[in-house]
């Protein structure tokens, strides 16, 4: 198989990626205190080392009091990017990134809704969310019953302060991102989470200046872009995780048809988004009828900016389709034709990069690649 397309560098604004794989980010929970250990450090770096060329770290809380509560793994393990620990944590993981030839950015977060009420580092902060509302109720989700309310309406909207405390939130840890040495940053803007909920119309019921039709439900996210492109200045990229799938709901969708997706997507583009990091469970699922392109192809189609795919990239199972007999397959090559048509231009790996750290080295030199064991959810490797 002929690799080269997957070995070209990419050039994003001032910063120059090595090649086309990406470890796409991938909550860990290994941070005693928010802040980043040597352990961190060194799975992080071998990554690098094994062939990634950009690194988007597991999701990390902004500077804000509702953006972190449990997980599942320990409410005082998810990382953060403000505070000296956290800053000086994450400096060291920049700097051994940057030794094996990586690039790295961090996946700013703000959980929303999803946030259980009275946990975190500040269990009595309330809620963020638009319009107060987690979702509707009874749709298929893969969450547990004790992290799904009994009621839709969770909290109260948010007000005018609320919102520009949340935004001054993402500068804040933005501007810590630059102390630290990142090559860009990265916003969560999927899965349900707070960014998400004011994109998503099932959870924006707001009237004001942000919600209303799609492109205003898009005001929050591109504030949040252009205070940020504001603060870390024009020589480094933004990229933008979007999703149609909810946790509240799978079956979700953001945009019907390209025509929405263009409606929802440019404003963020215009906003200094660099590169759309499409999530879908299935790299290879098209995202409209009448036409091959999956999700990521239609936000590079529609805004003409980079797009990266993600999705089962070496993996037999899609995420959340059940965590027993997954195994590592070859699918590359189905991945390597999309992208030598242009249809993304970066490559996120998952899972299969926890299997085994040197999967992006082993699988273009055709050597045995380690397979995915469930239990390295559990375990830095």
């Amino acid at each position: 198989m002929n690799h080269q397309g997957l070995l070209q560098p990419l050039q994003l604004r001032a910063r120059l990626i090595p090649n086309r794989i990406v470890m796409s980010p991938m909550t860990r929970g290994f941070c005693p205190g928010g802040a980043p250990t040597a352990q961190v450090r060194d799975y992080y770096a071998r990554r690098a080392e094994g062939g990634c060329g950009l690194i988007i770290t597991e999701a990390v809380g902004i500077d804000h009091p509702s953006a972190l509560g449990d997980t599942g793994l320990g409410e005082d393990n998810i990382p953060v990017l403000h505070g000296a620990n956290a800053l000086q944590g994450w400096r060291e993981v920049v700097q051994a990134v940057h030794r094996e030839g990586g690039m790295i950015v961090p996946q700013l977060w703000h959980q929303g809704v999803l946030r259980l009420p009275g946990t975190g580092p500040f269990p009595e902060a309330p809620v963020s969310s638009p319009s107060g509302i987690w979702g509707e109720l009874g749709q298929m989700t893969a969450l547990a019953g004790d992290k799904i309310p009994a009621n839709v309406q969770v909290g109260q909207p948010m007000t005018e302060a609320d919102i520009e405390q949340v935004i001054e939130g993402y500068v804040r840890s933005a501007k810590g991102a630059m102390q630290a040495g990142f090559d860009g940053i990265a916003i969560h803007g999927a899965h349900g989470y707070l960014v998400d909920t004011f994109l998503w119309a099932n959870t924006n019921h707001r009237q004001d200046r942000w919600g209303g039709g799609r492109v205003q439900r898009t005001r929050f996210a591109v504030e949040i872009i252009r205070r940020i492109r504001q603060e870390i200045g024009p020589d480094l990229p933004i990229f933008f995780r979007f999703s149609d799938w909810k946790q509240q709901d799978f079956r979700a969708q953001l945009a019907r048809n390209p025509q929405e997706l263009e409606e929802l997507l440019c404003p963020l583009a215009d906003a200094g988004v660099d590169v759309f990091d499409a999530s879908v469970r299935y790299f290879d699922k098209p995202a409209y009828e009448g036409s091959t392109l999956n999700l990521a192809g239609w936000a590079k189609k529609v805004t003409g900016k980079y797009a990266m795919t993600v999705g089962g990239v070496g993996i037999n199972k899609g995420m959340y389709d059940g965590k027993h007999d997954i195994s590592a397959v070859n699918n590359l090559e189905r991945v390597m034709q999309r992208l030598d048509n242009g249809e993304f231009d970066l490559v996120g790996v998952g899972r299969a990069l926890l299997g085994d750290p040197h999967w992006p080295r082993k699988i273009i030199a055709g050597e045995h690649v380690c397979a995915f064991d469930s239990a390295a959810l559990t375990r830095l490797t």
